[in-house]
């Protein structure tokens, strides 16, 4: 069951919205939300020394997703995502959490080695409620995703 509730006058930001899932590594963490419709390449397509997107036609080149709720359909190209984000994990600038559509054995063990709470299988896809910039509690144990919206 999904919710969206609106917040106190002067608590925050207004919009509250809970949407469920299937963990794929468990933990709780939250963060600013960023958001691609684009599937991420792990392998030439993210640089870890940094935590940015490096793909060239990719829309969030040169954008980083160091410690934040990273929300994205999955992973494409080679098995890559492994080793790049293991390094992202030890360089300090790994996202915080995981939220993906589409389950491969690339964003697996991505997340994995990241170490991070990450989440499939929603009951709503987050890609059509979460907005970059958002705030967002991931609880993969519970797997309950809770999004508030930031102000507009």
């Amino acid at each position: 069951m999904n919710t969206v509730s609106t917040t106190e006058a002067g608590a925050g930001t207004g919009q509250t919205i809970v949407i469920r899932g299937r963990r794929v590594v468990p933990g709780i963490a939250e963060g600013e939300a960023l958001v691609t419709n684009e599937p991420i390449s792990g392998w030439g397509g993210v640089d870890p020394r940094n935590g940015t997107i490096i793909e060239t036609r990719h829309e969030l080149r040169g954008q980083s997703f160091a410690g934040k709720v990273l929300v994205f359909p999955g992973a494409k190209g080679s098995s890559g995502w492994s080793a790049q984000f293991h390094v992202a994990r030890m360089m300090g600038t790994a996202p915080a959490a995981w939220l993906f559509n589409q389950m491969t054995t690339k964003v697996a063990l991505g997340t994995v080695v990241s170490h991070a709470p990450a989440m499939t299988g929603f009951d709503i896809d987050p890609l059509t409620v979460i907005r970059t910039g958002d705030w967002v509690r991931v609880d993969a144990d519970a797997g309950i995703v809770t999004i508030t919206r930031r102000r507009a």
